[in-house]
């Protein structure tokens, strides 16, 4: 129970009951079951967030960041507190960030995490805000965030109390950071970050300043000492341990390094501290503190967090359904506006992309570009929801382009990682383009994506395996576990998407290139197993193949985090013609439904995130899709910690469940029409930006001949009964309202 969110607001000592969106978001869901959440305090798409960090100090964790593969600062299953961590991750599936980690602690003073960390009880999360109660010290921690900056504040029993930073560790595999005292009440420095998914250069500075409310008694540093042998040892009673500077105050620097400030507390005192960071420079840290945090007032930063979120979170309000339904819907849409966050400064400024230089914009600079997730489905409700901020993270894409000559694929703080593959930033801002949103440089855009497709492949970063795309049509297995199949799929799609871009302005050779090359899948595609295959140098299939290798995250030669069975159907531009390499429709559609009767359908990863919807391509299966999207969202979303299928992917895994529960999605990027399935609430309303969508809000209604009635008998779409299961996106926001009526059984 201490997991699961109160339905009461808690903030400030204030008490509300559950009537508005935010009030239904549970920051737990998706913190086990890997999905790499966290319930620390954000704002929406801010810089800062303050996390609880529960990874690391103790063997009665379940998972410790240090004994094996981990990729986030806090989980549910774990028990042991050691600070709160700034500047966070969330749903990603590589450790990084997880910084400048702030612990109150109580009585004599301990630096060593494993000493000084302490179990907790009484967690409460709720949008902008978290708290709990470490039950070593006595100690009520409570956190909040502003964009830009974080406060804390820790209520102490009477005695001693300490407040320490520690500046060694994070979640990050980077290490190295530099801090001095300003005063008696701030100090600043810098960490540095970076190697995410294991990319040994894709390293990059944060820049801090800390302020506390009170004086201390006593300050100074830490720092691990190295190891010594022999009479030096003998000599140095600190050799290998870690050591206090108590008379020494200026900047110190090291791997392991950390801050403290000693007090003397009268019972239930409240100490407030507050951290303001930058990727720019330390006097940037120190304006964006100042201009969002003037003074210490936790409340009223807490409000104003929870103010921010409501606001987004009611761009759609829904009617109807359980409280689970409703919780799971909104929390959801809460994990969709943390990543991108912004990057800027208060002034404007941030690092440029992969340069020493320092850029500045008057409108919002995106960072963490998790694009092989997020370009399948988030692009697509980012537009539709938040078209303002689409069009602010596609200039951001384009103006890495003109800062490092390249579109990004998985960007982190102005460094590209190359994670994962293909070009997804291609179908992501082709998505929007074709879903009406063009308001950004659509030529340098366009130049950029040629780039992508047409370089050579040593030459280039998006696609090294380009040579071989280029001159053979596909990318055969030239090492066991190359991802060959994988890589080009992903090229296939981003190829028709360029294709359809260049059609639409007036590119008509280009159009045919990169079209004909998005046929190119149909080469691995192998009769024998009814499966893509992958293909080696001399063109024959890989043998001995086995089309399930690769379950659960094991290595399967050709497909990348997947088997053949997650990737076979994974051409969504070209489904129709899939199936007739199949042997027709019937064919297809029964091995479709094959791969969720076998269990052979992965929830909790993108390549086969949009199967339940290809069946509606075909009439007179569509009732397969409503049962198992309804399956789906009943087996793999929950009020839980456990309540997100798999990692959650910046999003990627949320925006289904929202696109499903609502009665549409895009079932292929770049492809303007949404394939329509069941609703889960009886009313939805998207209340849309009349700037972009001059109709304004669109009303979806369902009305159910029982309660649990999902199948399809008829859709209206304003004044017009459609006949088949698809919608364009623009009929879609003209609308205004969009009425299904369901049945018991599927329509004959």
């Amino acid at each position: 129970m201490k997991k699961q969110l109160l339905t009461l607001l808690l903030c400030g000592g204030s008490f509300a009951f559950a009537q508005q969106p935010v009030d239904y978001v549970n920051p737990f869901i998706g913190t086990s079951n890997f999905g790499t959440t966290n319930p620390g305090a954000v704002c929406p798409q801010g810089m800062m967030s303050v996390t609880p960090f529960n990874v690391m100090g103790s063997e009665t964790n379940e998972f410790d960041k240090d004994s094996r593969w981990w990729s986030t600062p806090y989980t549910s299953d774990n028990d042991f507190f050691t600070g709160y961590a700034h500047v966070n991750l969330s749903g990603v599936g590589c450790p990084e960030l997880g910084g400048l980690l702030l612990m109150p602690t109580s009585g004599d003073l301990k630096v060593d995490f494993h000493e000084y960390g302490s179990h907790y009880e009484k967690e409460v999360a709720h949008p902008g805000y978290y708290s709990n109660m470490l039950t070593k010290y006595n100690i009520k921690t409570e956190v909040t965030a502003t964009p830009r900056t974080g406060l804390s504040r820790f209520t102490f029993p009477k005695g001693q109390g300490n407040i320490l930073l520690n500046l060694g560790e994070g979640l990050t595999n980077e290490t190295g950071a530099t801090v001095r005292f300003v005063s008696d009440t701030e100090i600043e420095g810098s960490k540095l970050m970076g190697t995410f998914c294991y990319n040994p250069q894709a390293v990059f500075p944060i820049y801090f300043v800390m302020q506390v409310n009170k004086a201390p008694k006593e300050k100074g540093y830490w720092k691990k000492q190295r190891e010594m042998k022999g009479v030096e040892a003998q000599w140095d009673a600190d050799a290998g341990k870690y050591k206090l500077y108590t008379k020494y105050t200026r900047e110190i620097s090291g791997d392991d390094v950390g801050v403290w400030f000693k007090y003397d507390v009268a019972e239930q005192e409240q100490i407030e501290v507050k951290i303001g960071v930058s990727f720019v420079s330390i006097e940037n840290a120190r304006e964006n503190l100042k201009a969002e945090q003037p003074g210490f007032e936790f409340d009223k930063i807490a409000s104003a967090a929870r103010d921010k979120w409501n606001d987004d979170l009611s761009r759609i309000t829904v009617e109807g359904g359980t409280k689970d339904e409703k919780t799971i819907f909104y929390t959801g849409l809460y994990h969709l506006l943390i990543h991108p966050n912004i990057l800027q400064d208060v002034n404007g400024e941030y690092p440029k992309m992969e340069s020493l230089e320092v850029g500045k914009t008057s409108g919002n600079r995106y960072t963490v570009f998790s694009l092989w997730d997020t370009y399948r489905n988030v692009s697509s409700l980012m537009t539709l929801l938040y078209p303002d901020r689409q069009l602010d993270i596609i200039q951001t894409m384009i103006d890495m382009y003109k800062e490092n000559g390249w579109l990004p694929k998985w960007e982190l703080y102005g460094r590209e990682t190359f994670t994962m593959e293909g070009d997804p930033s291609i179908p992501y801002i082709v998505d929007a383009w074709m879903k009406g949103l063009r308001d950004f440089d659509t030529t340098t855009a366009y130049e950029a994506m040629r780039k992508g497709a047409t370089t050579p492949g040593e030459f280039n970063l998006l696609r090294p395996d380009a040579n071989d795309y280029f001159s053979l049509g596909y990318v055969p297995l030239r090492e066991q576990y190359d991802n060959s199949v994988s890589h080009a799929l992903e090229y296939y799609l981003a190829d028709w998407n360029l294709s359809q871009f260049a059609e639409a302005l007036g590119k008509k050779e280009d159009a045919k290139l990169f079209y004909d090359r998005s046929m190119g899948y149909k080469h691995y595609y192998c009769k024998d197993f009814g499966t893509l295959r992958p293909i080696l140098p001399d063109g024959k299939f890989y043998e001995p193949f086995d089309p399930k290798q690769g379950e659960n995250f094991e290595p399967s030669p050709g497909f990348h985090e997947g088997n053949a069975w997650n990737y076979t159907f994974y051409v969504p531009h070209d489904i129709k013609g899939l199936a007739k390499l199949m042997g027709g429709n019937k064919k297809f559609v029964n091995k479709l439904q094959g791969v969720f009767d076998d269990g052979n359908y992965d929830p909790a990863n993108e390549p086969d995130i949009a199967y339940p919807y290809l069946f509606s391509y075909f009439k007179g299966e569509e009732w397969r899709t409503q049962k198992e999207v309804h399956k789906i969202l009943k087996s793999g979303y929950h009020n839980a910690p456990n309540g997100v299928p798999g990692n959650e992917d910046a999003g990627t895994m949320s925006t289904w469940a929202i696109f499903s529960m609502m009665g549409f999605y895009p079932a292929c990027p770049g492809d303007a029409d949404y394939v329509l399935t069941s609703p889960v609430f009886d009313k939805i309303t998207i209340h849309l930006d009349k700037k972009y969508y001059p109709a304004g809000d669109l009303v979806i209604e369902a009305s159910h001949a029982t309660p649990e009635s999902i199948y399809i008998q008829s859709i209206q779409a304003g004044d017009k009964k459609l006949k088949g299961y698809t919608i364009s996106h623009q009929d879609l926001v003209k609308a205004g309202t969009l009425k299904f009526t369901l049945g018991d059984q599927p329509k004959k």
